[in-house]
């Protein structure tokens, strides 16, 4: 069989392999799924297609005589070979092993609220090697599996997936505080599991208004609901002029 042969049947079945890959991924991610076994089916997904194309790629290339020649001295030395590899991907392997264990043991799901180096933000995407986590302006914060699954983290909705919206607002010492928190508690009255109170007198007065939402995108959404609204409250009060 000429040498070009070979090549595209190498390139048909790698191709062929690929197109599988896409297929399975695709399958996998239609069923909907509750967020701890999505977070597991997510990783599972992303194993089964990498798997899928690297054994694609291996049996494309032995198609190639001069490639089996070569496969055939290397698996010879199989076991040199494993450490080297071992050796030269230990921080990739060991961020693919941390990713794994992520989504078994579940200490974050996707959608998560978190709190992780002094940033909080949601669990957006759980990667084989890293975890992306969207923070409250909208950033990604990139963080490898290894060292999350090593590092601790602040997890608000591991019990419960119940978020809340938080607002503050300053207000003088001389107002009417009891006229301020009845008039808010009136306006977020139709909210679920409102709370308004007063956390602080140091300075200015602080009101903290809360709410209960869905989830943490309603929450984020309710927030800046509830800092229009409770602004026009209070002007409405005469305690902001």
């Amino acid at each position: 069989m000429p040498f070009w042969h070979r090549i595209v049947i190498a390139v048909v079945v790698f191709a062929l392999v690929s197109l599988a890959a896409r297929f399975v991924d695709w399958w996998l991610a239609r069923r909907p799924l509750p967020p701890e076994a999505a977070t597991r089916y997510r990783v599972l997904r992303r194993t089964i297609s990498v798997s899928i194309v690297v054994v694609g790629l291996l049996s494309a290339l032995l198609v190639i005589p001069q490639v089996r020649a070569l496969a055939g001295g290397l698996l010879a030395s199989s076991a040199v070979l494993a450490v080297i590899i071992g050796l030269a991907a230990q921080r990739t392997l060991g961020n693919f092993v941390a990713g794994l264990l992520i989504a078994i043991t579940q200490p974050i799901r996707l959608g998560d609220r978190v709190s992780y180096a002094g940033e909080e933000g949601v669990i957006e995407e759980i990667g084989l090697t890293y975890t992306f986590i969207r923070t409250q302006d909208q950033a990604r914060l990139v963080v490898p599996n290894e060292k999350l699954a090593s590092d601790t983290i602040r997890n608000s909705t591991i019990r419960s997936r119940e978020a809340f919206a938080e607002i503050t607002m300053q207000v003088p010492l001389s107002a009417d505080l009891g006229a301020a928190v009845e008039g808010l508690r009136e306006e977020v009255a139709a909210e679920r599991d409102a709370a308004v109170y007063v956390s602080s007198l140091d300075g200015n007065a602080v009101l903290t208004v809360r709410a209960a939402a869905t989830s943490e995108d309603t929450a984020q959404e309710l927030e800046r609901e509830l800092r229009v609204r409770a602004h026009g409250r209070l002007r409405a009060l005469g305690i902001w002029g």
